[in-house]
């Protein structure tokens, strides 16, 4: 026998409003003792039972009254309406019907009137605007105050300490608890006083035949709460602000193909007469021969389009957009919260509301401040769970560094047999493709690829241990549980995403020696060299792997997964009409969305910030990517919640919590990669020198560039275990003698009292490269404060109006109504 239960706001409406489920089994008999005394502990709601159609499973149906929903709104400091805003709205904007396609109906952008608001006090309830006690605390509201009461409520009356649905759904006693939606999204209800909302946000909101429109957040705020409404107003403005850098970053992108014929370097290493004509030493030991410039005419051409004097700009311009984003949504965000009544609130009174965890494995009490008796973790346990947390995140960021080093070996080790077996592959003939596939290509492609796995299975493996060594730390309140959690996926995501991309910028090409005395890796692998056009365009190359596979990935998790779990549950059932197929068996065969649902969408959309950002320099259409990805990410996400999740606990938020700081880190860090980008991945410092400092001619032009940045070493001094071997050399290296071979450097040619060391050309880029990352760094700070102080003085003024504002009309209604009483009561 199996038994269901369900929390639905009235008794004679089952698919109306919200509703709560608690599905459970009974496995044997000490599971029924158990349920029954927690449904006695339940003495004050209630109770009644609903049974499947097919009778092995019943619904418990939790009706919270009028009196129980007044205690626990005063005990929970919830905010209630007392008097209609009778404040004038504002303007119509000029040319505001340019936007009409754009809008939603005024019902749906605008679900409910707007109020001042007070915090609910039992005793003074004739103050509050109450026109109906059954509708007067919404759905949200009431689903939030009934999971406070299950997961404080007893179930054994030994050991008080046992308590609350969460140990009951973990021990198997019950097998799920979530609000019920109001009707079928296709649909709308039957019932004429259910408002339907769910089928409303499907209509409007998650069709991606609405992409183009924007979000219903008062109506997606009203239905799930302000945590998933800032989630989703932070996901809108994101992309709205990626448009302008996806339209910049595509004027780059054009701007690379428009002076395509302007690329001197890359016509000098296609033209036979130069790059033809110019042997290149062998790029690994034994198994690569001698090979010309021209061989890499293709990859310099499309190095070119994102290595140009546009990536200078585009670098600049997105530091100055990131700071600029992050400014305006603490605008947007400031605006949210004085219009969503969030202001003054203290994520929910929050110091007040302990986790049920924390309540039951701290059996130490101690006096607090304010008299009460309150459970504490003592500071030797506290300091010995954070060391061993600390500890498996370092083992497991070192994991991620040993299979970064184990990808860099495969690099290494497989780009000779590369060479073997491509140089005679019959891909060389090949007109359109033949110059592309070469072994420094496939290599990379991949290796990337590799990598792209890798990072995938530790994602995985590591998030249960997240969660298993942040629960082990045993937080004291939710806020706090979530900042520690994403504090260490985050950390580790941070690591594995990015220090691939890390290695190809600023490690690969940088220490490889030159011909005669080579660096090695442990002594056995050669390091990699760069090509003649530099490590940019494998950046590029590593960067749009990662990135689109990521995005794929989790696209294909994020929507086909559900929506397959979902159609292989409910196949049976899908056609029968609601009477037979009731809401809460419906919502049942849905997927269950976690206390961390949304920490794993914010966790999605930072990593790809951190990639349009760190690394942007290196491929300017970046943000384009990330633009049609949200654009899909937004209605997809819109249509999970709708149609593919059970309708989850509402919850308060005012700001996206501690993903502030880290987006502001990442902004910040930005600006120093991109620079280092610029300054040693890119070869713009060293074609700027060149062409304003060491070309020969009196107009400064790029003409003999390629053969400046070739440095020249002979042939007869290259050592033993460094020389090609028999028969890896090409047919025309034998045909002609040819004694030196050129490598991609500054240093002096045999022969020179200095021979094989720097010139002083090396020294001048060296120079160069470092005042250009300090000047950039220097022009984007004042920058930042200045946009900084600007917004903020107009946050600050934001804010001010709306406390001074709402407080002075709270405070004025209730002193009227107070002075019967001989005082004034503050709202606050």
């Amino acid at each position: 026998m199996c038994y269901h239960s369900y929390l639905d706001i009235t008794l004679h409406i089952f698919t109306c409003y919200c509703s709560f489920i608690i599905n459970c089994i009974i496995r044997h008999i000490i599971s029924q003792k158990v349920i029954h005394q927690f449904l006695l502990s339940l003495n004050v709601t209630c109770l009644s039972f609903q049974e499947s159609e097919d009778g092995r499973t019943y619904f418990l149906k939790i009706h919270v009254p009028w009196e129980v929903l007044a205690t626990y709104a005063d005990v929970l400091k919830i905010k209630v309406p007392f008097k209609a805003n009778d404040i004038p709205d504002k303007k119509e904007v000029p040319l505001s019907w340019l936007c009409t396609p754009y809008r939603l109906p005024e019902h749906v952008m605008q679900p409910e009137p707007d109020y001042f608001t007070a915090t609910f006090d039992k005793s003074k309830i004739d103050f509050f605007l109450i026109e109906d006690k059954e509708t007067f605390f919404p759905p949200s509201t009431r689903s939030r105050i009934v999971y406070y009461i299950l997961s404080r409520c007893s179930y054994s009356k030994e050991d008080k300490d046992k308590k609350g649905i969460k140990r009951l759904l973990n021990n198997g006693t019950y097998v799920a608890a979530f609000p019920l939606h109001d009707c079928r999204y296709w649909t709308k209800s039957i019932d004429a006083n259910c408002e339907s909302e769910r089928y409303a946000l499907y209509k409007y909101w998650a069709r991606f035949s609405s992409f183009y429109k924007e979000q219903p957040l008062n109506l997606v705020r009203k239905y799930y709460g302000e945590k998933i409404g800032i989630y989703f107003a932070w996901l809108g403005f994101y992309t709205e602000m990626l448009s302008y850098a996806a339209v910049v970053g595509l004027l780059c992108f054009i701007y690379g193909l428009a002076t395509f014929d302007e690329n001197v370097w890359s016509k000098e290493i296609c033209n036979e007469t130069i790059g033809g004509q110019i042997i290149m030493c062998p790029l690994c030991d034994k198994k690569c021969g001698y090979w010309k410039l021209s061989t890499t005419c293709s990859s310099s051409w499309q190095s070119y389009l994102f290595d140009n004097t546009a990536t200078l700009f585009f670098a600049i311009f997105m530091g100055i957009w990131v700071t600029l984003f992050l400014e305006f949504w603490k605008r947007r965000q400031a605006r949210l919260e004085y219009e969503w009544d969030l202001v003054d609130m203290e994520e929910e009174q929050q110091q007040m509301q302990l986790r049920p965890e924390y309540e039951i494995k701290c059996t130490h009490r101690r006096l607090n401040q304010v008299t009460q008796m309150e459970p504490y973790l003592p500071l030797t346990s506290k300091c010995a769970r954070s060391v061993l947390s600390g500890a498996t995140v370092l083992f497991w960021i070192s994991l991620i560094f040993a299979c970064i080093i184990a990808v860099i070996v495969y690099r290494l080790a497989v780009f000779a047999a590369f060479a073997g077996i491509m140089k005679d592959s019959p891909t060389n003939n090949m007109d359109l493709i033949g110059n592309l596939i070469t072994p420094q290509f496939a290599t990379s492609v991949t290796a990337s690829c590799l990598n792209f796995i890798i990072i995938m299975v530790l994602n995985f493996l590591y998030e249960h241990v997240a969660i298993k060594i942040t629960d082990m730390e045993v937080p004291r309140t939710h806020v706090e549980y979530e900042n520690k959690l994403t504090v260490k996926m985050f950390l580790f995501q941070f690591v594995n995403y990015y220090s691939s991309c890390f290695y190809v910028a600023f490690f690969k090409g940088k220490f490889v020696g030159y011909p005669g005395d080579y660096s090695y890796m442990f002594g056995k692998w050669r390091n990699e060299e760069c090509e003649p056009g530099g490590c940019l365009i494998e950046l590029t190359t590593q960067l749009v792997i990662v990135m689109v596979g990521k995005q794929v990935w989790g696209n294909i998790q994020e929507a086909l997964v559900p929506w397959l779990r979902n159609w292989w549950v409910s196949r049976s059932a899908r056609s029968h009409p609601e009477s037979l197929y009731s809401r809460w068996e419906q919502d049942h065969d849905l997927q269950s969305f976690s206390q961390l649902g949304l920490f794993y969408e914010y966790l999605e959309m930072v990593i790809q910030f951190g990639f349009i950002t760190l690394f942007v320099a290196s491929f300017p259409l970046a943000p384009l990517l990330a633009l049609m990805n949200n654009i899909l990410e937004v209605r997809v996400d819109a249509w999970k919640f709708t149609t593919q999740f059970r309708r989850p606990v509402a919850a308060k938020a005012h700001s996206i919590g501690v993903w502030d700081e880290i987006l502001n880190m990442i902004a910040v860090f930005s600006v120093v990669t991109n620079a280092f980008i610029v300054a040693f991945t890119s070869d713009m410092i060293p074609r700027l020198v060149y062409k304003y400092a060491y070309h020969l001619d009196t107009e400064s032009t790029m003409e003999g560039y390629i053969n400046n940045s070739l440095s020249v070493f002979n042939i007869s001094e290259i050592p033993e275990k460094n020389r090609p071997e028999d028969g890896e050399n090409p047919d025309w290296f034998y045909s002609s003698n040819i004694t030196t071979c050129r490598y991609r450097d500054y240093r002096y040619p045999p022969g020179h009292e200095k021979q094989y060391t720097y010139t002083m050309q090396f020294w001048h880029i060296f120079a160069a490269k470092f005042a250009f990352i300090i000047i950039m760094e220097y022009l984007y700070i004042p920058k930042c404060q200045f946009i900084r102080h600007l917004k903020a003085e107009l946050i600050c003024f934001l804010l001010m109006y709306g406390l001074l504002g709402g407080q002075y009309f709270a405070e004025m209604h209730l002193s009227e109504n107070l002075k019967s009483e001989g005082g004034k009561k503050s709202i606050y």
